[in-house]
């Protein structure tokens, strides 16, 4: 009879792993909560609270608008304007009005240098007033 090393038999092994799934999922878990509570305090510490006013200035002027779409063409005011004519027509436009604000709307597709390009013209004709078009939505 063979003699047995201790008195009591182990049918099932033991276990002598660590298990990480637990703490991997508590640590996923404290994750999403900073994540989600620091979004948080992040947009309490930047709401800004506007000032009120009972009169509002009033703009009577309509803005000139340049418009680059994506196969190159150049709209002013929702007129053609060859790009070697662009920077003579914005001249006479501030001439007129030296304080006149100015749109710029550009397609998605233009590169972002060529828009660049567009507003450099366009302070060098004197714009001091003006904004990039975009659209409203995430």
């Amino acid at each position: 009879m063979p003699t047995q090393p201790s008195s009591r038999v182990h049918r099932h092994p033991l276990i002598t792993e660590i298990n990480i799934t637990p703490l991997v999922d508590v640590v996923l878990v404290l994750l999403v909560v900073l994540m989600v509570v620091s979004t948080y305090i992040v947009a309490q510490a930047m709401r800004v609270e506007l000032p009120r006013a009972t009169t509002l200035e009033e703009v009577n002027q309509n803005p000139l608008t340049l418009t680059i779409l994506r196969d190159g063409r150049i709209l002013l005011n929702e007129r053609n304007v060859l790009e070697a004519n662009l920077q003579e027509e914005l001249s006479l436009a501030f001439r007129r009005s030296p304080d006149l604000p100015m749109i710029i709307s550009a397609d998605r597709a233009v590169p972002h240098g060529r828009v660049v390009q567009f507003v450099d013209v366009a302070r060098r004709v004197g714009a001091t007033r003006f904004a990039i078009k975009v659209e409203e939505g995430p």
